[in-house]
């Protein structure tokens, strides 16, 4: 693949790389007061648009189809019903997406405190540990590799919404808000910019959903340019403020924890989902790896914008999330072709497991011929199958017992 082609298959990882630098050079541009008032327009609309082009991507029709006939037409796809019923996959996904993975991060992190590291981006690595599994990048690699799609998707778009309610409540929870917005404002704006937006979206889907369906607009990308706009204002109001210092050292050693906490984990949850009464198949196993570990980028910072409004650090807290996103699909894109060598290589082994075992013969014929002669005995004198007990000198036909 050439330079022009990857350029245009990773825009969006150019675009944070472009927002950041637009950013340091004109900061006043993007800052709070600025000409672009992102009080007004990130933080209101631009999130609200997010959620919005959510609302209207996702489809939902086949809920509303409750009647027992049509459910069950749905559920024909085996697939489907697969990822569906299988609740285990799905409570060990989300347990340790939101409880396990922030727990261990903050528990780490207590160690961590004593260090120099810039304590900003320490609580930046606590929001990565909140956030919940994204909607692409994990199933993307797990349909590279042949794993699980089905659960994949099903574990993304449940987690997200999950995390709508449950990602503020951990970040309160470990870390706690910002001092001039009290608890009841966060979850009233939480619920006028993400949750209203998303019912609005569904709403509007009803209605146009033919023309959705025949012109199919790019709601990743439009999301995507979005999010590029609040990343650059984020980081508008971090330079323009001369008090905020980032070492050079701490996001070295940052970038050097996210690479070892994220290969931990999927090596923790490779053991956990691989053991003999798991109950995972290899290609669950694949979908566990990523969903467990990946975090959402595109609902994590406008988050955070919400929920740490006020904070004169709060683009230090975002740079863990922004350093996670692209660690994430780097590290998934060199890791599938060993994943899929062990999947490919697992199942075989499964197949040969289970497959019937020939009938094992006491005695080679030659063998049991020869032992009947030893006693004086023609193995041939009968049609009837004969063995030999050569401990207490018997002969057994299916007639009988000689001794």
């Amino acid at each position: 693949m050439g330079l022009p082609e990857r350029l245009r298959k990773e825009w969006f990882l150019l675009g944070i790389v472009l927002a950041i630098a637009a950013a340091k050079l004109q900061p006043a541009v993007g800052a709070k007061g600025g000409p672009l008032k992102p009080e007004i327009t990130i933080t209101y609309i631009a999130v609200s648009a997010i959620f919005f082009n959510s609302g209207l991507s996702l489809k939902t029709e086949w809920m509303r189809h409750w009647q027992p006939e049509i459910m069950l037409r749905i559920l024909h796809c085996s697939e489907l019903t697969s990822a569906l019923m299988h609740v285990k996959l799905h409570l060990f996904v989300q347990i340790f997406t939101l409880v396990f993975f922030p727990t261990a991060i903050w528990l780490f992190l207590q160690l961590l405190s004593i260090t120099p590291i810039n304590e900003w981006l320490l609580k930046g690595l606590q929001t990565v540990g909140c956030m919940p599994p994204p909607v692409s990048s994990a199933v993307i690699l797990t349909k590279a590799v042949g794993g699980n799609e089905a659960a994949a998707i099903f574990n993304s778009a449940f987690g997200s919404f999950l995390g709508i309610v449950i990602t503020p409540l951990l970040l309160l929870l470990f870390l706690g808000s910002s001092s001039s917005v009290p608890f009841t404002s966060i979850f009233s704006q939480l619920f006028m910019t993400v949750v209203v937006p998303l019912i609005i979206g569904q709403i509007v889907r009803r209605y146009i959903k033919d023309w959705l369906e025949r012109k199919k607009p790019p709601f990743g990308a439009i999301s995507s340019c979005v999010l590029l706009m609040i990343i650059y204002t984020t980081f508008c109001d971090t330079f323009a403020n001369p008090n905020i210092d980032l070492d050079k050292f701490s996001l070295i050693i940052v970038v050097f924890i996210i690479f070892s906490v994220q290969l931990s984990f999927m090596f923790v949850t490779f053991l956990f989902s691989t053991r003999n009464n798991s109950g995972f198949t290899p290609a669950d196993t694949v979908a566990i790896i990523f969903c467990s570990t990946h975090k959402s980028l595109t609902l994590g910072i406008p988050m955070l914008k919400i929920v740490f409004a006020g904070y004169e650090h709060l683009s230090l807290i975002s740079v863990p999330l922004l350093i996670y996103h692209p660690a994430q699909i780097l590290l998934g894109s060199l890791l599938v072709p060993t994943i899929k060598s062990w999947m490919i290589s697992r199942q075989k082994a499964l197949k040969l497991t289970r497959q019937p075992k020939a009938p094992v013969k006491a005695w080679d014929q030659a063998q049991r011929e020869h032992e009947f002669w030893m006693t004086g005995l023609n193995p041939r004198e009968n049609s009837c199958t004969q063995f030999f007990f050569p401990f207490i000198g018997c002969v057994y036909t299916e007639q009988s017992i000689h001794c």
